[in-house]
């Protein structure tokens, strides 16, 4: 921590690395007393018309008086924050709290030289988020017309912005709370910055190996050599001061040797040496850094240090870090034939884009990819995944033309809110596989340093479908999904035909289909396959095509064991033709093959006529079944994230701030019913009335109150709900019935020590459902619903969603349990209100995405009639909010 003069002290956690509109990374921090010279050498530095635009009129220097004004603020009424690179400020932003306590007035300053690359943007979002930290609502500021930029840094930036023109200045005004407008343009810059920020590093103009090596075999060597043989158009350069020429090429002893820019640096040294090589990179102005070296964050506690140094250094001079321990970067377009990587030759060129973490699996994923013939447009495996992550790789993939389906493999993510908006975004357009543990957020694997969750199990997965990623489990099931993703043609529903020439396989298939889900639409048997070439393949593409002609079958499989005279890649072919000519997907499974030299196991024939096939029909079902599932959930109408009507998001923040005035570090704070109802009444969401007591007279009046007929409760949250250990009497009807059921009651609950009860308003007869929803580490806001009683309580029976959620996300919700068949009319009860159930989780997901300060939330029971739905209690803590991994901000993780 910073020692700061002044009331506050230094907010450590507004630093931030941040990605620029160009691709480049930079660092922004508050400003600090220190930063005087700094602050007088911008000024300086920029040109009479930026002072005059800045100040309204011109100051060759900053007196020393303005200077400590300027850099010494309290870090609540007064903020400034700087963007710095390597040290030099490229622009300041600060915000000055006015008369009004909810309001301050902003200022801009962008060197000249930085000018069109965001810098004026992000100041903004991140001013804003420290201004609303701080209990300011609203951003006023004066701006001459003729400084049009930065009036269109406010005009674009997604505020409802007001303006006036007065004195020949305009003044501008505008609430900085979040809107939908705002984070649509905030995400939209984020994308064009990082997707720009990778493709730098995939498509570099210059290359310099560091550490290369003569030494058959070594890490430096290998790299260099593949660079090189993979045919790479751009210069080449060998770092190594040991020797003079490296693979028939001149070598250098040091980077700054090298007479042109260089654009990417693969280091392969040991990482004592790797903070030196990243200081040379930086004065040499590279741009990317691919860091092979281990001994980082895979070192423990040590290591991991060392990483966040390496990483903090990049950034901060502009470069991106790819590692360490990474495999390496490959592209295969023609035009960058890039082979950075371990993998000992360049794979085939296609349309599937992969993704790894560790080394390790990296090569399993080269690997896998290379038997089965896949063909790949980039591959990126990011090692202990200090900077560069599969969020960015995503960002990337969504513009790339060459990238037609995408594949991660992921040990541990860091910023899952994120990776679910930008998956949900990526999927409407490609499909995206992703192979992850079961155990993926609990626990972290060696060399990861992210934040592990606390969420149900099952949360992380909801997420992940809801995003429409298509979940499996290993790199065996993702490679099974991507052969038919990234060549066949999405099916346009579960119908599926089989083609066999054994009866019994077929049968098999259609039993393992219908099991998948899909909906078996034939089995065709009639083909001879034995009638010999010239008979049995126009045979086979004659039922093919007749088959493929019927609306109801979306897809074949072709379950196939060894005929007389035909090859694999003979039979291939026609069901390649036959599925091209009709746009649906089919799939083959060659069974019982024994010679070893006969490939079934990948794409079998050449370019677009290849077909995806499997030695396992059980196998070729599932990973059909999987891509049935993701068609299905790209056909649905997605629905819009719109707030409920009657919420009023910051009336809620404005009552948190009040409420959470006397909370400090991890303390949670339960909410009376009072506090409860009134937030809740913000989103909407009332609660039936009830009233504490202690005397007898006191429950008599209350239920006058209320009305008859009451319920009887303990407030004991254990034994509220239990009607068979006395927690709940329903239906008493006048004074009389309410005193012997308030002697009984406490009677019979005296052995749990429970003695405070409450009445509350009879609810209409319903199914008693229950909501909860938390504030985790990882995930953020989590909520889940269920039938209250034996489904949650012993079978655990929740749904589960990570929020914002469309239209569309809710109705899933709400049917998602096993029970919730209930809900939809059960054995002669009439169905409940879905409309009021929808709604009401709805306006809970909307009230936790907008408040991490809420903890936790707790409707139970909630019960669900024929017509409407009455939550009988609430429970509401609140704590200091955990920063989320997503913001309305951009920051990069770490």
């Amino acid at each position: 921590m910073v020692d700061q003069p002044g009331d506050g002290e230094y907010p450590e956690h507004w630093e931030a690395d941040v990605v620029l509109r160009d691709g480049g990374t930079a660092h922004l921090r508050p400003i600090h007393p220190s930063d005087a010279d700094a602050v007088q050498a911008f000024h300086t530095g920029q040109s009479q018309n930026s002072i005059y635009m800045r100040f309204f009129t011109f100051k060759a220097r900053l007196s020393t008086k303005e200077l400590k004004r300027f850099t010494e603020v309290d870090y609540k009424d007064r903020v400034a924050l700087v963007i710095t690179f390597g040290g030099e400020i490229l622009g300041i932003g600060r915000y000055d709290r006015l008369d009004d306590p909810a309001e301050a007035e902003v200022a801009f300053n962008i060197a000249d030289v930085h000018q069109g690359r965001g810098i004026g943007s992000i100041l903004l979002e991140h001013l804003a988020a420290a201004a609303h930290e701080n209990g300011i609502r609203r951003f006023t500021a004066e701006v001459l017309p003729e400084n049009r930029k930065m009036l269109m840094v406010f005009a674009d930036a997604g505020y409802d912005v007001k303006r006036h023109f007065d004195d020949g200045v305009v003044s501008l005004e505008f609430n900085i709370g979040p809107t939908e407008r705002s984070r649509a343009v905030m995400e939209s810059r984020e994308h064009r910055a990082e997707a720009r920020s990778v493709r730098d590093l995939l498509t570099p103009s210059s290359i310099a190996v560091i550490g290369a090596s003569r030494k058959w075999g070594t890490v430096g060597h290998q790299l260099l050599e593949h660079i090189i043989e993979g045919g790479f158009p751009g210069p080449v350069y060998a770092i190594n001061p040991e020797a003079l020429e490296l693979a028939g090429m001149m070598s250098f002893g040091k980077l700054s040797e090298v007479p042109d820019p260089v654009q990417l640096a693969v280091i392969a040294v040991p990482y004592t040496e790797v903070p030196g090589v990243v200081d040379d990179c930086a004065a040499a102005g590279v741009k990317g850094l691919v860091i092979a070296s281990a001994g980082f964050a895979d070192d423990g506690e040590r290591g991991l240090l060392r990483q966040r140094d390496l990483v903090r250094k990049a950034r901060a001079n502009g470069m991106r870090v790819i590692g360490p321990s990474s495999l390496g970067i490959l592209n295969t377009h023609p035009d960058v034939c890039l082979n950075a990587s371990m993998a000992p030759a360049m794979p085939r060129r296609g349309g599937l884009g992969l993704f790894s973490q560790s080394a390790a699996i990296g090569v399993s994923l080269y690997a896998a990819s290379s038997r089965r013939r896949l063909g790949l447009s980039t591959f990126l495996s990011a090692g202990n995944r200090a900077d560069v992550s599969g969020n960015d790789l995503m960002q990337f993939w969504e513009d790339d033309a060459d990238t037609t389906a995408v594949g991660l493999y992921l040990e541990s993510i860091g910023n899952p809110r994120k990776f679910s908006r930008i998956a949900r975004r990526l999927a409407r357009t490609k499909p995206v596989v992703v192979a992850k543990s079961e155990t993926m957020g609990l626990r972290l694997p060696p060399g990861h340093a992210v934040r592990t969750t606390q969420a149900p199990a099952g949360a992380l997965d909801s997420m992940m479908r809801q995003s429409g990623v298509i979940r499996v489990e290993t790199i065996e099931q993702l490679m099974d999904v991507s052969q038919i993703v990234a060549g066949q043609p999405l099916p346009a529903g579960p119908g599926l035909a089989i083609f066999s020439n054994s009866m019994a396989l077929g049968k098999v298939v259609a039993d393992s289909a219908e099991a998948h889900g899909l909906a078996v639409h034939g089995i065709v048997t009639d083909v001879d396959l034995d009638a010999g070439m010239s008979l049995a393949l126009p045979a086979l593409r004659r039922s093919l095509e007749d088959t493929l002609a019927s609306d109801a079958v979306h897809a074949v499989v072709a379950a196939l064991l060894p005929a007389r005279g035909l090859t694999v890649d003979s039979i291939a072919g026609v069901l390649a033709e036959c599925s091209v000519a009709a746009g649906k997907p089919v799939i083959a499974a060659f069974t019982g093959i024994l010679d070893a030299s006969v490939y079934v196991e990948g794409m079998v024939g050449a370019g677009d006529r290849a077909v995806p096939c499997f030695s396992n029909p059980g196998a070729a079902v599932a990973a059909l079944a999987a891509v049935v599932r993701y068609s299905e959930w790209l056909a649905r109408d997605p629905g819009n994230f719109v707030e409920p009507p009657g919420c009023d998001p910051e009336g809620a923040g404005m009552l948190l701030d009040e409420l959470l005035h006397d909370v400090d570090g991890a303390e949670l704070k339960a909410l009376d019913a009072a506090s409860t109802a009134s937030l809740l009444a913000h989103y909407g969401i009332p609660v039936l009335p009830s009233a504490g007591f202690e005397s007898e007279d006191e429950a008599v009046a209350a239920a006058d109150s209320l009305g008859w007929p009451v319920a009887l409760k303990t407030t004991d949250p254990a034994l509220r709900h239990r009607l068979d250990l006395g927690g709940v009497r329903l239906d008493i009807e006048d004074a009389d019935s309410l005193r012997r059921n308030i002697e009984q009651m406490r009677r019979s609950l005296a052995p749990y020590g429970s003695r405070s009860l409450e009445v509350q308003s009879m609810a209409p007869v319903g199914q008693a459902c229950t909501f909860r929803a938390i504030e985790d580490p990882l995930l953020g806001p989590v909520i889940s619903f269920g039938l209250a009683g034996d489904a949650v309580n012993l079978l655990d029976d929740w749904a589960h969603r990570v929020p914002p959620l469309s239209a569309a996300d809710v109705k899933d919700f709400v049917r998602g349990p096993r029970a919730a068949r209930k809900l939809l009319g059960y054995q002669g009860l009439p169905a409940v209100d879905m409309d009021a159930l929808e709604d009401l989780a709805g306006r809970l997901a909307w009230m936790k995405d907008n408040h991490p300060e809420i903890a936790l939330v707790e409707f139970n029971p909630v019960l669900c009639g024929a017509q409407g739905l009455a939550i009988l209690a609430a429970e509401i803590r609140i704590g200091n909010a955990a920063r989320r991994t997503d913001s309305a901000r951009r920051a990069m993780l770490g």
